[in-house]
């Protein structure tokens, strides 16, 4: 039921103004993003329109202000039903009239929505292409003024593209049904033969083609070994705590695996597959949307239909099978436009599992699947920025190395090591092809050891011809040569190491291959920049808006991103606006939300300006510290007094001592003062050592807030919590 705070009850008439109006109105930006303000334009002016954007570019906005600037009905074509919802709830919060029709909805619902429809009281209405093509719609639709019809994901439309949907192929009927409708054609990922093979399955007319750049500067990229991936995962995880992100996996066992084993350490996890009962996806995936569940373990099925905006970090277990994919689904984190990291762990193995399937079930694009499988694999080996690998991929070039992937951060050493691979192919031949790893290493540094000695393999030719090498520097090689297809892992007979398809080049036709030496292969570090006391103050405030979010939007049953954008709340504790006038000034803040939502958040900013002014205002009042003195006791607030003995040089169990407190009172003044911009050395109450041990046990465990009892335990009271904190902080900062 309608009633008079519900945005469907505006009837929107075309007023003509400049696009940016309505952008700051409904969306809250003073300007728009790169080509959105020309493709507005071009779809206003009536004209077929092809938009390729990357994830997270700005597309829905493209069709969504012209659908306000013109008269009629705005219909969208959308392939899945959480995707309607989560842009229909997003339209609603920003006071723009939207529905959608599926079949998650009954029949009364169904014609509630179509006679608001035909009253004018929807914009824009988002559809399944099986209900768009459907008879009954048809005649639906001949009962009002149509101003365009948008289709979204359009790449899906091409049996060239990555995600072929055969649903898909009769649009080319609305050119027909309705011949001077403009049609608007929108995806994300679509080379040059896609976007042609688009155009034409649609008929359109002359169409204006818009392409944006695909380059995503605030995504970080890295790929890394596809060795002890649990172990690399649950390290890169620990440093980005409370954050949500998506880990894609091959299989649907092996997402569920994950998730498990990322539970068991304490992690809030879940899984989603195609395998799943609908009811039981739709719960998880809503679970992940509301950040209840922060870390999805998923196949390729998921995050299609979402727009969830604060994903910080996508990962691949497992390497995609072509560039188009892997770009859509690392496009799902930062969509803010936020820093956000990807990861993609790299073996062999999956190249040959791709293949392998490919080959057997012999489709009928196979050729052109297996030339993509080849360039997806060039990405993962390269040792030149991948930034400008994958944006070649789309025909876009970058002049320069990005700076922000792990070969422009770590520029690789490379040299010749094709004599280092014969010998261990030598090895693996003269050995059967029935050794793993280790026994091989063994063989190739001449070890004397019983196993090898009893089973005759000191005999072979090769035996100690690696001996050069150290045992580590073997296995570094052997990853290396698995994950370019010199060597292959015999999963099925207990690992056995065998002639991989490149071996027959290297060893007889003259293949030269360049490794990497261990101390430049990449690892999984993530580096935390050292935050400065007023740095440190926006982000205590940004976690309290967070908070605050978070409770709207359970209260409203939405997404916390569908509320404001991380963006967004980062603006916010930047700026500090205490009144409405300086709250319109904060990037995302439209007219509707200001209504709704501005009194809370103005109240939340207030209340924390006024504790930091209080704050201010006593440490102004306070004396300054006072110089060492050797006798006198010293005064002064319990912080003060454990910062005067750490000025004298004492340890943290000398001060613990003459102020007959526990250790770890006192190591957590000093980390308190650090954080309040005194000159304390955190680095310098703890050794190398013990820090090391404690990340290695916060890496297993995780970092619950407020909790660090699971890591001292798992430590088994090895360190004390002053030691642990300590290296907490120093992570933090």
């Amino acid at each position: 039921m309608l009633t008079d705070e519900s945005p469907l009850s505006t009837v929107y008439e075309p007023t003509g103004q400049d696009p940016v109006v309505y952008l700051k109105r409904y969306y809250g930006y003073d300007r728009f993003r790169p080509m959105q303000e020309a493709i507005i334009r071009s779809i206003v002016s009536g004209r077929d329109t092809v938009v390729l954007m990357p994830t997270g570019g700005g597309k829905s906005v493209c069709f969504q202000i012209p659908a306000l600037m013109m008269p009629g009905l705005c219909v969208v074509v959308s392939p899945l039903i959480a995707l309607m919802k989560d842009q229909v709830e997003a339209l609603h919060l920003n006071g723009i009239a939207a529905a959608y029709i599926n079949s998650s909805q009954g029949v009364k619902e169904m014609r509630d929505v179509e006679a608001n429809c035909v009253s004018g009281k929807i914009k824009l209405l988002y559809v399944s292409p099986e209900k768009l093509l459907s008879e009954s719609f048809y005649v639906f639709l001949n009962r009002m003024k149509i101003s365009m019809f948008a289709i979204d994901e359009a790449h899906c439309i091409s049996s060239w593209g990555h995600d072929f949907r055969p649903e898909y192929t009769q649009l080319n009927t609305l050119r027909k049904w309705f011949p001077n409708v403009p049609i608007i054609a929108l995806t994300a990922t679509a080379d040059r033969l896609t976007r042609q093979d688009i155009s034409d399955r649609l008929d359109m007319r002359d169409p204006a083609v818009f392409i944006a750049s695909f380059n995503r500067t605030n995504l970080s990229l890295q790929v890394l070994p596809g060795t002890n991936r649990i172990g690399q995962i649950t390290k890169l995880i620990s440093l980005k705590p409370n954050t949500s992100g998506i880990i894609y996996c091959l299989s649907r066992k092996s997402c569920e695996t994950l998730a498990t084993k990322l539970m068991e350490k304490g992690y809030s996890a879940a899984f989603y597959h195609a395998g799943m009962e609908s009811s039981e996806r739709a719960r998880i995936q809503e679970a992940f949307l509301r950040d209840d569940v922060k870390i999805m373990c998923a196949t390729i099925a998921f995050g299609m239909g979402i727009d969830k905006s604060n994903v910080r970090w996508v990962m691949h277990y497992n390497m995609p099978k072509n560039i188009e994919g892997y770009y859509q689904e690392i496009g799902r984190a930062g969509r803010d436009g936020l820093p956000s990291q990807t990861v993609l762990f790299y073996s062999f193995a999956d190249v040959a599992t791709y293949t392998q399937m490919l080959t057997e079930n012999k489709p009928a694009n196979l050729e052109l699947q297996l030339a993509k499988l080849e360039r997806m694999k060039q990405y993962a080996e390269a040792n030149t920025c991948r930034r400008q690998i994958l944006l070649s991929y789309f025909s876009e070039q970058l002049p320069e190395p990005c700076g922000n992937c792990d070969v422009c951060r770590s520029p690789r050493i490379t040299f010749d090591a094709t004599t280092v691979a014969q010998k261990a192919l030598s090895a693996i031949i003269r050995l059967g092809e029935r050794v793993p790893m280790n026994v091989l290493i063994d063989v190739l540094r001449g070890s004397r050891n019983y196993s090898i000695v009893s089973q005759g393999f000191d005999k072979i030719k090769t035996y100690g011809a690696g001996a050069d090498l150290k045992f580590e520097e073997w296995r570094s090689y052997l990853h290396q040569l698995i994950n370019i297809g010199v060597i292959e892992v015999a999963y099925e007979n207990h690992y056995a190491l065998r002639k991989g398809l490149l071996a027959d080049d290297v060893l007889f036709n003259g293949k030269t291959i360049s490794l990497v030496r261990p101390d430049d292969v990449p690892k999984p570090v993530v580096e935390k920049a050292t935050r400065t006391r007023t740095e440190s103050n926006r982000d205590e405030l940004f976690e309290r808006l967070r908070t605050l979010r978070k409770r709207i939007a359970d209260a409203q049953n939405v997404p916390p991103y569908v509320v404001f954008t991380d963006s967004t709340l980062e603006d916010m504790a930047r700026q500090r606006p205490t009144t409405p006038d300086a709250f319109r000034n904060v990037s995302g803040v439209g007219e509707r939300k200001l209504e709704m939502f501005g009194t809370a958040f103005l109240t939340e900013i207030a209340d924390y300006v006024g504790v930091q002014v209080g704050e201010s205002q006593r440490q102004v009042r306070s004396e300054a510290p006072s110089r060492p003195r050797e006798a006198a006791k010293p005064k002064g607030s319990t912080q003060q007094m454990t910062l005067e003995l750490y000025q004298q040089g004492m340890t943290i169990q000398q001060i613990a001592q003459a102020r007959e407190l526990g250790p770890s009172s006192i190591a957590n003044h000093l980390i308190q003062l650090s954080q309040g911009g005194y000159d304390v050395e955190l680095e310098s109450l703890i050794t190398p050592a013990e820090r090391r041990e404690i990340e290695a046990a916060i890496a297993i465990v995780g970092i619950e807030e407020n909790r660090t009892k699971p890591v001292f335990d798992h430590l088994e009271g090895r360190y004390d919590y002053g030691k642990i904190n300590i290296t907490i902080a120093l992570m933090k900062h």
